[in-house]
């Protein structure tokens, strides 16, 4: 029952994100779109894995990055093209697409503030412009394993945490300062309470 809650809640946060990446970045039918961090996996039955590449009106313009093999992704939307790459170090040319897109990754970017800094300034290399979403730290309710506070905790009895809910990951979560200087440029920062957004170049 919560997992099914869980999954109505996160779909409306993902839906309101891709509204805003619409209404703010005005992509169009031949704007080229770079989405890092994408899962080896479909969209629907209860996952909102990919809902950028399963709801964004121009899938064929997407160049997808994840750090595994995306076989199932790629069966899942054949339209995308799928990169594996690791997201600090992108195979891409300096300015080769117009937007770049990252939705609930940088938090899980291994090296600490360092290693989330590198992740962004490749997303800011390889795109024009960028937008990129990261729960927020200062919400009460951890949203990866629905556990208030879990994400206050110092890192070790976070990670504790984590695994016990099934969650054998990194998670270095961020504040809005903390989000904007992980940038090469200003950024606008949009704080929905839930979720940070970072826009930019401002």
């Amino acid at each position: 029952m919560l997992r099914r809650v869980a999954s109505r809640v996160s779909m409306r946060s993902r839906e309101r994100k891709l509204d805003l990446f619409l209404e703010l970045l005005e992509p169009g039918p031949e704007t080229t779109v770079v989405d890092v961090g994408v899962t080896d996996a479909p969209f629907g039955g209860g996952s909102t894995d990919n809902f950028f590449e399963a709801l964004y009106p121009w899938p064929e313009r997407i160049t997808a990055v994840g750090n595994t093999e995306l076989d199932r992704f790629a069966a899942a939307f054949p339209g995308v093209r799928a990169v594996r790459a690791d997201g600090r170090e992108l195979p891409f040319a300096d300015g080769e697409f117009d937007l770049g897109f990252s939705n609930a990754v940088v938090e899980h970017v291994a090296g600490g503030r360092e290693g989330q800094r590198r992740f962004v300034h490749e997303l800011c290399r390889v795109a024009r412009r960028v937008f990129v979403t990261t729960p927020n730290r200062f919400f009460p309710l951890e949203v990866h394993t629905l556990v208030p506070f879990a994400h206050w905790l110092p890192p070790a009895p976070r990670a504790r945490v984590l695994r016990a809910r099934g969650f054998d990951d990194v998670l270095a979560p961020l504040g809005p300062k903390q989000l904007a200087a992980l940038f090469p440029y200003s950024v606008r920062v949009v704080n929905s309470g839930m979720t940070l957004i970072a826009i930019g170049p401002e």
